[in-house]
C-alpha cells in the first residue's frame, strides 16, 4: 500500500494586484486586460523555491518523528541551483539524517513525476518519502505569463502505512508536444499558440492517460469527486472534464485567485486543498501536463477525518495586497536599479566554513547545557548562565520550531536591504535562549515589543558575483499576531 499520511502546503504572504500590471502594461498588450482580476501570489525578496519547500515541508512534517524517511524528492523547474543538489538543502535544514535525495525538473509535470516516483520507492521500500514541489518561475514583464502564474509549494509525506488518502494508480506518457520551453541559459519561456495547445496538447493528449488510468482501476469517470487540472488556459478544464465524462461539478478551484498557476507544484498544491475538502471514500484525480501527462487517483479514507489537512486554506487566507507593480520588478530583478554605496560589498561565502557549520546555519543548532539545562545561540564550549559556567556541557539544541517574542528592535534606513527599512531586533525564545535576528514579512509601524514571532528559513544574501544564495533562519510575525494579519 501506498498512501498520503500528510500534507503541508506555503503560498506566499504577498499577492500582487494584476490590475497594477495591466495598467503598467496595458498601452503595450491590451490582451493583458482578460487577466486584470484578483490576485496572483509573489515571494518576497527572500523567498525561493527553497525557502518555500521548507515551510510547505515543515507544516507537513510537523512534530512526527523523522528518523524512518528514506527519502526527499524535491520538483521545481525554476530551482536556484543547477548544480548543487536543491533537495539535499532542504534536507539539511529539516535535519532529516541519512535520507536519499533527488531533484527534478524539466518540466511541468515535474511534481507528479517526482509524487510517482517516490511511491514507486516507498512501494519496493515500505518506508515514507517525503515529495516537496515549489515554483517562483520568471515572467518576462507584459506577457499573459505574468499574470497568470504564482508562487508556491507544496509537500506530500508517501509512507507504506494507511493514510489520509490510499493511492489506487497511477500513469504516465511521455510525448515531446512543446506548449512552450525555455532554453539553456535563457531568462524566459517561449510560449506557443494557445488554441495549438488546446487542441493538440490537452485535448488529445490527456484523455487517453486518464481513460488508461481509470479502465486499470476499475473506476468509472463519473466516480471521480475532484479533479485537479491545473490549466489556465480559458474553457480547457471544462471541455476535458466533458471529454473524460468527469461533471464539471467535480472540477476543482484552479485557485485563479489569489494564488495563481504554481508550475510543477500545481497540481500537488491542488491535490493538497482538493484534501481540505474531500469526504472518505471520495476519489481525487491528478493530472499533471507537459511534455505528455501524469494521472493518478486517490481515495479518501476515513482517517482525514481526523487529520484534515488546512495548509492551503490558511495559507490563502493571510494574504496581503501588493499594488506596488514596480517592487514586484525589483524583487525579481526584473529592471536594474542604484542600490546606493552600501549595497556595494563582496558577498563571498566560504564554502568549507559553510559545510562545518551547516548545523548551526541549515538547522538553527544552538546548545542546551546538561548541567543547568540553559540553552543558548550559539553553541559555545562554556554555559552562559552565571550560576553554572560549565564546560564542554551543551547538547545540540534546535531553536527552529521555538515560538518566540521580540525583545527589543529596530527600523533602520541606513543598512541596505532590497526592501527598506531594514526591521532586524533581538528575540526572546518561549523555552530560553534570545537571538539578534533580522525580521521578515512585517510592516512599517507594525512592530513592537512582546509580539509573537515564529522562525522562517529566508535567504540571508544572493552573491552576484558567482551566482550563489545564502540562506538563514529570521523571525516572521506568528499567526494571529497584528502584523500577520496587516
Amino acid at each position: 500500500m501506498v498512501a498520503i499520511s500528510a500534507v503541508g502546503g506555503y503560498i506566499p504572504r504577498l499577492r500582487l494586484d494584476r490590475q497594477a500590471v495591466v495598467t503598467a502594461n496595458g498601452w503595450f498588450n491590451p490582451a493583458l486586460r482578460a487577466f486584470g482580476r484578483s490576485e496572483r501570489a509573489i515571494c518576497n525578496w527572500d523567498e525561493d523555491p527553497i525557502t518555500m519547500a521548507v515551510e510547505a515541508a515543515r507544516q507537513c512534517l510537523g512534530d512526527r518523528q523523522r528518523d524512518d524517511i528514506a527519502a526527499v524528492y524535491f520538483a521545481s523547474t525554476s530551482a536556484p541551483f543547477d548544480d548543487r543538489q536543491n533537495a539535499g538543502i532542504i534536507s539539511e535544514v529539516l535535519r532529516l539524517k541519512n535520507v536519499a535525495t533527488l531533484d527534478i525538473g524539466a518540466s511541468m509535470r515535474a511534481g507528479t513525476s517526482a509524487l510517482m516516483a517516490a511511491a514507486a520507492m516507498v512501494g519496493s521500500g515500505h518506508r515514507p518519502v517525503l515529495v516537496i514541489a515549489a515554483e517562483r518561475r520568471r515572467t518576462a514583464p507584459a506577457s499573459s505569463l505574468e499574470l497568470t502564474s504564482g508562487d508556491g509549494a507544496a509537500a506530500l509525506l508517501l509512507s507504506p502505512q494507511e493514510g489520509i488518502a490510499r493511492l489506487i494508480g497511477q500513469r504516465s506518457h511521455a510525448v515531446d508536444f512543446l506548449d512552450h520551453y525555455r532554453g539553456h541559459g535563457r531568462e524566459f519561456d517561449a510560449v506557443w499558440e494557445e488554441r495549438w495547445i488546446r487542441d493538440e496538447g490537452y485535448l488529445k493528449i490527456v484523455p487517453g492517460v486518464v481513460a488508461e488510468l481509470l479502465s486499470a482501476t476499475g473506476v468509472a469517470a463519473s466516480e471521480v469527486a475532484h479533479l485537479c487540472l491545473p490549466c489556465t488556459l480559458p474553457r480547457v478544464p471544462e471541455m476535458l472534464a466533458d471529454r473524460l465524462g468527469v461533471p464539471r461539478a467535480q472540477l476543482c478551484d484552479n485557485l485563479f485567485a489569489g494564488c495563481g498557476d504554481t508550475g510543477a507544484s500545481h497540481p500537488l498544491v491542488l491535490l493538497a486543498d482538493a484534501l481540505e475538502r474531500a469526504k472518505p471514500g471520495e476519489r481525487i484525480l491528478v493530472v499533471g501536463f507537459g511534455q505528455g501527462c501524469d494521472a493518478l487517483l486517490f481515495e479518501a479514507t476515513e482517517a482525514l477525518l481526523d487529520a484534515r489537512p488546512t495548509a492551503i486554506a490558511s495559507a490563502l487566507a493571510r494574504g496581503k495586497r501588493e499594488t506596488n507593480y514596480q517592487r514586484y520588478l525589483a524583487f525579481n530583478d526584473l529592471v536594474p536599479i542604484e542600490k546606493g554605496m552600501r549595497a556595494d560589498v563582496d558577498k563571498f561565502t566560504p564554502l568549507s566554513t559553510l559545510y562545518r557549520k551547516r548545523d548551526m546555519l541549515f538547522g538553527l543548532v544552538g546548545g542546551r547545557c546538561r548541567i543547568c539545562g540553559t540553552m543558548q545561540f550559539p553553541k559555545s564550549r562554556i554555559c552562559v548562565s552565571p550560576n553554572c559556567n560549565a564546560v564542554n556541557s551543551q547538547d545540540d539544541q534546535s531553536f527552529a520550531d521555538f515560538p518566540a517574542k521580540v525583545l527589543s528592535w529596530s527600523a533602520d534606513y541606513l543598512t541596505y536591504t532590497p526592501d527598506p527599512p531594514a526591521h532586524y531586533g533581538m528575540v526572546q525564545f518561549e523555552p530560553g535562549g534570545r537571538l539578534m535576528a533580522d525580521f521578515t514579512d512585517v510592516d512599517v509601524g507594525k512592530v513592537d515589543v512582546g509580539m509573537p514571532m515564529r522562525m522562517v528559513f529566508r535567504i540571508k544574501e544572493r552573491d552576484p558575483q558567482r551566482g550563489f544564495v545564502r540562506y538563514f533562519w529570521k523571525a516572521a510575525p506568528n499567526a494571529g499576531s497584528a502584523a500577520s494579519q496587516a
